[in-house]
């Protein structure tokens, strides 16, 4: 029985702030002498603090408690390192880490910190808080890290063929098991029950290739193993980097800061066009730079780019008119798919337990009901708030839903899941 919209929302708010209370880590590592207060993303699955896992707890902390929101991005920027490294994971607990390696395929770096990089939502994050909160003092003590980190990802990991961040393994854009990375792991003629397990030898296979002694800093473009630029790592990070310009505004810090990390944004903007737009396609295409090629398989990251607003009209209304919008790709029943259902490999019912390849996933559908709101489609934001909130109503906090039948998938108790409390609150539900 359909349930009215009073009561989706009552019932993804509850939902919602259960998983925030429920997943809430706070303690003291005596083998780090730090302490720490974070939010995990799944208690019995992943119970270790992840970078963008956390800047989307913050965000979604703003609408249960502030200062969990503060200290959410305070205990995870305590975690950048004295070169300006951001590790994807930190895992604080001592009695935990033997699991790490064991489960989740890391090289650990100092014993406790993964030595890879994840999507950098830190400075969105901190601003969204920054604003709900006004707290000067906070801004001042986790702006310089957060600094630090893009100015580390700028030299660290930019192409010098185009001007891209790179990444070096699939998991550092975050979207592990993403049909885009198949060929590059060898794993695209795999059948679909053996997927997950292919997917996990290569993985496997890859750290084993960059260790023994890699740091956050090895030269690992040079090994020609796995060198990507990832459309959505890419837009994610010219979207901070406009968030940082206007946090070091709000901070005292010069005009010549601000502008340098603007124009920085912008000139990601343009490199995206030039080296990622495909004008036959209409769409955004990650680029392996071991083959030399485009990937010519649309997810949602071929997407991503119409949340920025230095991305030219023309092509944000192709993508998202010819495919955000369009009922036989992407804007499913249970939108957004991160595959296109059109794709061959489009996983509808979690069939391969594989993550996105085809289920809905809070953190996309949350920055792409941004980038239309600004884009000027108004309706079709509050459409996909509206179908987002009755998914989560309806199956509570999962990793991922599906998108033709709101069934949950994955990860149970899952945080970034609460995103759904910023999408009432903007909708005003």
């Amino acid at each position: 029985m359909k349930i009215s919209q009073e009561q989706c929302v009552a019932q993804a708010r509850e939902a919602a702030i259960s998983a925030l209370q429920r997943n809430r880590r706070s303690g003291f590592s005596e083998e780090i002498n730090r302490s720490y207060n974070f939010t995990c993303p799944s208690p019995a699955t992943y119970p270790f603090q992840w970078a963008w896992d956390s800047s989307y707890h913050a965000i979604s902390l703003l609408h249960l408690d502030p200062q969990r929101a503060c200290a959410e991005i305070s205990s995870l920027v305590s975690a950048v390192t004295s070169t300006g490294f951001l590790p994807h994971m930190v895992l604080w607990q001592d009695e935990l880490r033997p699991q790490a390696t064991a489960e989740f395929r890391i090289d650990l770096w100092q014993g406790w910190r993964s030595v890879t990089i994840a999507p950098p939502v830190l400075a969105t994050a901190i601003e969204r808080v920054f604003e709900a909160t006004g707290d000067t003092e906070w801004l001042a003590q986790v702006l310089p890290p957060a600094l630090a980190f893009f100015s580390w990802l700028a030299e660290n990991r930019t192409s010098q063929a185009t001007g891209l961040l790179e990444i070096y393994q699939p998991d550092e854009s975050g979207l592990d098991i993403s049909p885009k990375y198949d060929r590059a792991l060898g794993i695209h003629e795999s059948r679909p029950e053996q997927i997950g397990t292919d997917w996990h030898r290569a993985m496997r296979d890859l750290i084993d290739s960059y260790s023994p002694g890699r740091t956050p800093e090895s030269r690992l473009a040079e090994r020609r193993a796995f060198v990507w630029n990832d459309v959505l790592v890419n837009t994610i990070y010219a979207h901070g980097l406009l968030a940082l310009s206007r946090l070091a505004l709000a901070a005292g810090l010069s005009e010549e800061t601000a502008s340098a990390l603007s124009t920085r944004s912008q000139d990601i903007a343009d490199a995206l066009v030039r080296h990622c737009w495909d004008d036959e396609a209409g769409a955004f295409f990650d680029l392996d730079l071991v083959a030399g090629t485009r990937v010519k398989i649309l997810t949602a990251s071929s997407l991503f780019p119409v949340i920025l607003d230095s991305i030219p009209t023309y092509y944000a209304e192709r993508v998202i008119e010819e495919h955000l919008l369009n009922e036989r790709e992407f804007w499913l029943p249970i939108p957004v798919a991160s595959v296109a259902a059109t794709e061959p490999s489009f996983d509808a019912d979690f069939s391969t337990k594989a993550i996105f390849r085809g289920s809905s996933w809070l953190n996309l559908n949350w920055y792409l009901y941004w980038g239309l709101r600004a884009r000027g489609y108004a309706d079709a934001a509050t459409t996909l708030a509206e179908r987002t909130i009755e998914f989560v109503a309806q199956a509570g906090m999962r990793e991922c839903y599906g998108p033709h039948d709101m069934v949950g998938h994955g990860a149970e108790s899952f945080g970034w899941s609460s995103l759904v409390l910023d999408l009432i609150n903007a909708e005003k539900l």
